[in-house]
């Protein structure tokens, strides 16, 4: 049961995202604002008179691509990162990253995003890398408990006498051996990555607030919630279908 809840939630917005482009309509002001669910109009209007459908089929790529590509950027420098500091023989550098990243991990996620808006630098790239960073420690402390017990083992003594390289022992065989862990977290993290995605959006950071992206659309639409409900319950639904979704095939498939 919870596996078809998964796929059912985590299929409709990737579907919606994907595919929607395809059969949106136009997005553009061309009816009253705020009107209900009619004909030439399935799920109404919003604020600006754009038709909430056709907004909502347009506006899950950018959610994807912002949330995926800060995933990726903290695993792509986190894992690396991490392996390289279990494999070098200088305890000091190893210690001494760890409590470098704490105090990134005990920043709140929301008032860097306030900080980052304060200066001005608002675009999708900035939010991508701020969002990574505040990723990066959690990553980092995951990889590098999975990899010092994977160091332990025996094979990692018997691959260094065989003469393998540093290369090969350090982020090749425990790269391997961490990537279930990593898999795990992953599909949880998502859920995180877009919550900050969404929120960071919902205070105009890196998109631009006419974008069609389900958070700007939660964010432009949030004082005529009573008015047009449509037009803020469906995108902030698919947000969290997403997130829902994608945690219960975790459980599902990768949690034993």
């Amino acid at each position: 049961m919870s596996r078809a809840l998964g796929w059912v939630l985590l299929g409709v917005p990737l579907l919606a995202a994907l595919a929607g482009p395809l059969f949106a309509g136009s997005a553009r002001a061309v009816h009253a604002p705020l009107l209900p669910p009619g004909a030439g109009h399935v799920a109404g209007t919003d604020v600006l008179g754009r038709d909430v459908l056709a907004l909502v089929l347009r506006g899950g790529g950018s959610v994807l691509v912002l949330a995926v590509g800060a995933l990726g950027l903290a695993y792509v420098v986190g894992v690396p990162l991490a392996l390289a500091a279990v494999g070098q023989p200088l305890r000091w550098v190893d210690r001494w990253l760890t409590r470098g990243l704490d105090l990134v991990l005990a920043l709140p996620g929301l008032l860097v995003l306030m900080v980052l808006a304060a200066t001005g630098a608002r675009t999708a790239g900035a939010l991508v890398v701020a969002v990574a960073l505040l990723q990066l420690p959690a990553v980092v402390r995951l990889v590098r408990g999975a990899a010092l017990g994977a160091r332990r083992r025996s094979v990692v003594e018997a691959l260094g006498m065989q003469g393998e390289s540093w290369w090969r022992v350090h982020l090749g065989y425990l790269g391997r051996g961490v990537l279930g862990p990593v898999a795990v977290d992953a599909g949880g993290r998502l859920s995180l990555v877009l919550y900050l995605v969404a929120s960071a959006n919902f205070l105009g950071l890196g998109l631009d607030p006419a974008t069609a992206d389900w958070a700007v659309l939660v964010e432009r639409n949030q004082e005529a919630l009573f008015l047009q409900p449509w037009a803020v319950l469906l995108p902030a639904g698919l947000l969290v279908a997403l997130a829902t979704g994608a945690n219960l095939l975790v459980d599902r498939y990768l949690v034993r």
